[in-house]
């Protein structure tokens, strides 16, 4: 895969190092000198220190073979029109950080896909790392639905249950769904005859946000 990468801040830095472990081919386009120094001395990539919000830069950065555009900035008008101009050239994947969650449907309505102000993300997941230690690798999606991961204690009233009877039982709410269970080193995909077991870890996805209730209710 051919990316072209917008910014290179500490996302688009990151963003780079992945792909080019995953052996794609990457440009980089960055306007401050600086940054896009460091980024071309450190890795084996096209790095044009330019504005990308120009048909011309894009192009240059090799527009017309790219399998992607990533616009990584922590500025929503140059992201914005990083993104119209890639959708006139043509590029497949379009993808954007969004700063302003008020932007996202704007960014939406272009074709891109969004990940959403990457610095509130971090400190939720921090502040949720300190006021709910039982669990793991919160992520909150768009729309305010989450992912993470819980471990059960043997005084979870799922244990010894199957998923479908915890459903039943009102255990388990509506919106509420156990995606995976890691048991003894082993990721299972659950049916709704698994059985829960003291020390598993579970993967619950919520359809809204998950209060502190349905969190204990779950671990024990």
């Amino acid at each position: 895969m051919y990316m072209i990468v917008v910014g290179a801040g500490g996302i688009g830095t990151a963003l780079v190092e992945i792909a080019l472990r995953d052996k794609h081919n990457v440009a980089v386009i960055e306007r401050d000198s600086r940054k896009a120094d460091a980024v071309s001395r450190k890795y084996d990539v096209l790095v044009l220190n330019d504005d990308a919000a120009s048909v011309d830069v894009l192009r240059e950065a090799g527009a017309e073979r790219a399998d992607a555009l990533i616009a990584t900035t922590s500025d929503d008008a140059t992201n914005l029109m990083v993104i119209v101009l890639g959708g006139d050239l043509g590029i497949p994947s379009l993808v954007s950080v969004v700063n302003n969650r008020e932007h996202t449907e704007l960014f939406r309505r272009l074709g891109a896909n969004v990940m959403e102000n990457p610095e509130v993300i971090v400190a939720e997941y921090l502040y949720n790392a300190v006021h709910r230690p039982k669990i793991k690798d919160l992520v909150t999606l768009s729309g305010g639905a989450q992912v993470f991961r819980a471990a059960i204690t043997d005084k979870s009233p799922l244990v010894g249950r199957t998923l479908l009877e915890a459903g039943k039982r009102g255990i388990i709410p509506d919106g509420v769904l156990i995606a995976a269970i890691q048991r003894g080193g082993e990721t299972i995909i659950p049916s709704g005859t698994t059985a829960i077991q003291a020390g598993d870890l579970v993967t619950v996805f919520t359809k809204e946000h998950a209060t502190d209730e349905l969190v204990e209710r779950l671990t024990g």
